[in-house]
């Protein structure tokens, strides 16, 4: 194999990985408290976005471009393996090959989903460090279904007095 097709087999995992960009940052918006400053709002911010990204461990895309790079990895191994089996020596190189493209692009998915959850824990953690500090957060927006009146139960007299 010539190495200008080495490197490009290689190169791709880390590629479609790459691909996955996400922001720095919380992904909602917070609104500084009821009397409180935009310095404080600022202030307590940046203590929030500390908290938050102490709380994911890891940013967004160092989680992406792992789960890409090991799925790349697991299915260059898994195509060789399956390669050599089917069709001998020749067989490995073309299953490697095979797995590290199939492998990219199933980690490309990962990537994805990876750095979603990531983000995702990262905007809690910051929407809860902010809301304990007095600041609007966001809300759900559903509400319960109001339910019509139950209509009154009929009035009805009293029964007679029974009779002895």
């Amino acid at each position: 194999m010539q190495p200008s097709k080495r490197f490009a087999l290689v190169a791709l995992p880390f590629a479609l990985a790459a691909c996955v960009s996400l922001p720095s940052g919380p992904s909602v918006m917070v609104l500084p408290g009821t009397g409180m400053s935009f310095e404080q709002f600022r202030l307590d911010e940046t203590i929030c976005r500390q908290y938050a990204g102490e709380q994911v461990g890891l940013t967004s895309e160092s989680a992406a471009t792992s789960a890409g790079v090991g799925s790349a990895a697991i299915g260059a191994t898994v195509g060789a393996v399956a390669g050599a089996a089917i069709g001998g020596r020749h067989g490995a190189g073309v299953g490697a090959g095979t797995g590290l493209i199939v492998g990219s692009m199933s980690g490309a998915g990962a990537a994805q989903v990876s750095a979603y959850e990531a983000q995702r824990r990262y905007d809690n953690a910051f929407v809860q460090c902010m809301y304990a500090k007095g600041h609007r957060v966001p809300v759900s927006g559903n509400y319960p279904p109001e339910r019509a009146p139950q209509p009154a139960a009929p009035q009805y007299p009293p029964p007679p007095p029974a009779s002895r």
